[in-house]
């Protein structure tokens, strides 16, 4: 399987590459966390959920990932919504953290291998700057450290702008007393000077203050990942200026590349105008409250059937698909199920171990181009359907459909669904009530048959009658 090439879209060089990793078998990544001053919302889940699927794709195509993603727990946002709550910015970040963490694990996300903190890590943060004053990347005003963006020779290659473009948006969202700092417009800070005795702070030689949002990542990737990494994910809102900021910062402090492949997602839209979800439009729903309304296996489906550069427009409608299309495999592999329990079925070659090879080579060729994961699920879709054929037959393939099993688990637990296995209580009381129902009906006693049946319907019980006898499984 190896032989197949797999292509990574490249934001950097707008092209669909080959995936080559640095190390043979082996995956290293870094996907930017969220900021936890809030419950995540969905908008936020999209980053989380589409690099969680391509983890688990590489970890199916035999892939070690090594697989970093932080926690920015001091910020701007994390100082004014500490102060507005009257608690500290560790605090806030606790119970953030602690719901994040909630949240995911609900929407099967894989833990990543190491979830690091800013926090924890302002030592190296303050190395990593020096090192980039000592480089003459860097300088000092007042306290606060500001990197010289235009000495970076491909400032803007990222985010494909030119320095008379960023100067322009600099000059936009800047105040005066920032800007009069600065040796430039468009240089930005690595390290911010305390402002007020509360504010949270630590001792740098630069005096006390806390380090830049950019400058985080750049530590921490590094650090965890070493100077050059395969991958590096985030939401395509990143790309400037935190991803081109994290370019300049390492590359010019390790003179090396600092990532081979730049993947960035799509955004969640809504609505009929399809806008944007994020905070500031007041338009997002959170993670935390969807999922006392609806199943996470669904929302984690819906969120994963789009691929991951495409925007997906949140809406009921979505979810409802979702949620039938799952029922679909539930029911299916139920079935196999069933007929894998059957004591006495006979073994013939019906021509699905053939229809399996195929469509494995047809799953894993959509997957490999750029992770197209809606070709691999109408892929999936097929093969269900192929086997509720199957599973009609008076005959089936018993080691077959055991593969067949294998692979539909396997293909749906890279979507992050894993259906548990039905609890076994009162199984005995159940069965004990169909064999009362079948011999009811063989007694042509419909009454009686019916009876049993309600019975067992109020119990959340149905019913199937297939020619290989009575069916029957919890709603």
């Amino acid at each position: 399987e190896r032989g197949m090439i797999m292509k990574v879209f490249n934001t950097l060089t707008r092209k669909k590459e080959e995936f080559k990793p640095l190390v043979a078998g082996k995956v290293s990544m870094y996907v930017c966390g969220p900021t936890v001053y809030n419950y995540i919302h969905i908008g936020n889940a999209r980053s989380v959920i589409a690099f969680d699927t391509i983890r688990r794709y590489f970890e199916y195509r035999g892939y070690d990932v090594n697989y970093v993603s932080n926690f920015t727990d001091v910020d701007d946002k994390m100082i004014n919504e500490a102060r507005k709550e009257h608690t500290t910015v560790e605090k806030l970040a606790e119970r953030y953290i602690k719901a994040f963490m909630e949240d995911t694990e609900a929407l099967n996300i894989e833990p990543a291998t190491l979830h690091p903190r800013a926090t924890h890590e302002i030592k190296d943060i303050i190395d990593f700057v020096q090192d980039l004053i000592d480089k003459g990347f860097a300088y000092e005003v007042d306290g606060d450290v500001y990197y010289r963006a235009r000495k970076f020779p491909n400032y803007g290659q990222l985010s494909d702008q030119n320095i008379a473009e960023l100067e322009e948006g600099a000059s936009e969202h800047i105040n005066e007393e920032e800007q009069s700092k600065k040796e430039d417009p468009i240089d930005f800070a690595l390290w911010k000077a305390q402002k007020e005795e509360d504010e949270i702070a630590w001792d740098s030689p630069w005096g006390k203050g806390r380090p830049g949002w950019h400058i985080e990542c750049s530590v921490m990737s590094t650090k965890y990942l070493g100077d050059t990494i395969d991958i590096h994910g985030g939401g395509q809102d990143l790309e400037f200026p935190h991803h081109e900021n994290e370019i300049a910062q390492s590359e010019a402090k390790t003179g090396k590349k600092f990532v081979n492949y730049w993947m960035h997602n799509g955004f969640v839209t809504v609505g009929k105008k399809q806008e944007k979800m994020s905070k500031s439009l007041h338009n997002f729903v959170t993670v935390h409250d969807i999922l006392k309304q609806i199943d996470p296996q669904v929302l984690r489906f819906y969120m994963s059937s789009v691929q991951y550069r495409r925007p997906i427009n949140y809406s009921e409608d979505g979810l409802k698909q979702a949620e039938t299309v799952l029922k679909r495999y539930q029911n299916t592999l139920r079935n196999l199920d069933a007929r894998l329990d059957d004591e006495n079925e006979r073994l013939e070659d019906n021509g699905l171990r053939d229809d399996l090879t195929q469509a494995k080579a047809e799953f894993i060729e959509a997957m490999d181009d750029d992770f197209n994961v809606q070709n691999a699920l109408s892929i999936m879709y097929d093969l269900a359907t192929t086997l509720n054929n199957h599973l009609q037959k008076d005959q089936v393939d018993k080691p077959a459909l055991k593969r067949a099993k294998k692979l539909l688990i396997a293909w749906l637990e890279i979507f992050g669904v894993s259906f548990k296995e039905e609890q076994a209580e009162n199984d005995d009381e159940i069965e004990k009530l169909i064999a009362q129902r079948d011999e009811a009906r063989k007694n042509k006693d419909w009454a009686e048959s019916d009876r049993l049946r309600d019975e067992l319907q109020a119990k959340g019980i149905v019913i199937e009658d297939t020619p290989q006898g009575t069916r029957w499984h919890r709603a």
